[in-house]
């Protein structure tokens, strides 16, 4: 049974009313996009489940950060989460659907884990169905979303298996953005990639860095790249 919490060094994640636990893959994004958001963003976490991303990105920087999730028990153990750390006053969940939720204001980044399992084998749980699979909210759902309540000159992160990222950027080049770089994660050096997390913004650049990132060496040691991201906020790094 996994952990009803999960400790970093700076917040801890209860997750036992959320049918998604903390996993490798959300750190990865969270770490990741936590040094790229500018010190003062306003932000929004699309699906945020735990409310681990939200405090991820409160951890370093003085952003503003909104989340929505639209399972109430994730719903009401974020809201939880978030009011014990020493950022809680710059952050709020709220529970609803992105797709009809009226936000507060336009946001300058957008960070979402969304539910990426279309035509995978479907979770026989509900919860985690919505949570795993994007049948209440496919990703050109998401790209829509993202499109209306993103400001005219900001950028947006997304968490994707590895073999969907091209089909996403399809999307979103439709909704006009445009890829600035892109992360592809694979678990040791005889693993294939299986995430991609992809950055965007509105600019045309037309040039978008890849970036390789290893989780373990063939020993089963953390990677010295994998540390260096991650040193922030596990416990033994």
């Amino acid at each position: 049974m996994p952990n009803s919490y999960f400790q970093f060094k700076q917040f801890t994640i209860h997750q036992n009313q959320c049918a998604l636990k903390v996993c490798t893959d959300a750190c990865i994004l969270g770490a990741w996009f936590s040094a790229k958001i500018p010190q003062y963003a306003t932000v929004l976490d699309i699906g945020s489940g735990t409310g681990l991303l939200m405090m991820m990105l409160a951890q370093r920087s003085q952003a503003e950060i909104h989340g929505i999730e639209i399972d109430l028990a994730a719903y009401r153990q974020a809201k939880e989460n978030i009011s014990q750390n020493a950022w809680a006053m710059r952050m709020k969940v709220f529970p609803g659907d992105a797709r009809t939720f009226h936000f507060p204001l336009q946001y300058e980044f957008i960070i979402s884990n969304p539910p990426f399992f279309e035509d995978d084998l479907q979770s026989t749980d509900d919860r985690e169905q919505i949570a795993k699979h994007s049948k209440h909210l496919t990703l050109e759902e998401l790209i829509q979303v993202i499109a209306d309540n993103l400001q005219p000159h900001g950028a947006f992160g997304i968490l994707l298996p590895y073999h969907r990222w091209e089909y996403f950027n399809t999307l979103a080049t439709r909704y006009n953005f445009s890829l600035t770089e892109k992360l592809f994660v694979k678990q040791s050096p005889r693993h294939n990639h299986f995430r991609a997390i992809l950055h965007y913004t509105r600019n045309q650049d037309h040039f978008a860095p890849t970036f390789e990132l290893t989780i373990q060496q063939a020993d089963g040691n953390y990677t010295p790249e994998f540390v260096e991201l991650m040193k922030d906020y596990y416990l033994y790094l």
